[in-house]
């Protein structure tokens, strides 16, 4: 059984918004989106659920300032105990408003280096990975979207063509997937 996947193309954002909202509004499920910047809006229109992408920062940060926290009091008490400025060096707890600061910006590095690589990693998107666009120019100008007829059963290929191309799309580009 093979899959008919059709591409339409738009040079506008917000013309592929407003096709999106139209193909939805008449029951066309929209396989995927492609654009070369995150288009503000088009998840809730395509039915896209929101990410974890929080929680697992927050997961990363929480490491990032436990990680700190036992670095600084292994290196600031237990290996090495320095007198810098007269402050007590025989706790951690004495010290804590001074280290407060490593802990912030360690957190912060931890959160930001977590997100990006299970970004990376979730996305597909590490080096020597080939690009899943259908089209290079969505890299640069250009927005796609993707619809499948298997996923539409309910229109055949030409009432799908047809819907597409009331949306305002400049060109249509149509592969069979077996």
């Amino acid at each position: 059984m093979s899959d008919k996947v059709m591409y339409a193309m738009y040079d506008d954002d917000e013309v592929l918004k407003d096709g999106a909202k139209k193909l939805v509004s008449k029951g066309v499920k929209i396989s995927e989106v492609f654009s070369p910047f995150p288009i503000h809006g088009i998840d809730p229109i395509i039915g896209i659920k929101n990410t974890r992408l929080g929680i697992m920062a927050f997961m990363y940060g929480i490491t990032g300032t436990m990680l700190a926290t036992l670095g600084m009091r292994y290196f600031m008490v237990v290996d090495w105990p320095m007198n810098i400025g007269g402050k007590p060096n025989f706790t951690y707890l004495d010290n804590m408003l001074a280290f407060i600061p490593i802990t912030f910006e360690f957190t912060v590095l931890c959160a930001a280096h977590g997100m990006a690589i299970t970004y990376l990693l979730r996305n597909k998107t590490l080096p020597g990975i080939p690009a899943q666009n259908p089209d290079p120019r969505t890299t640069d100008d250009k927005f796609v979207i993707e619809v499948r007829s298997s996923e539409n059963s309910q229109y055949t290929a030409d009432e799908l063509e047809a819907m597409l191309k009331d949306t305002g799309l400049i060109e249509l580009d149509q592969k069979e997937i077996k």
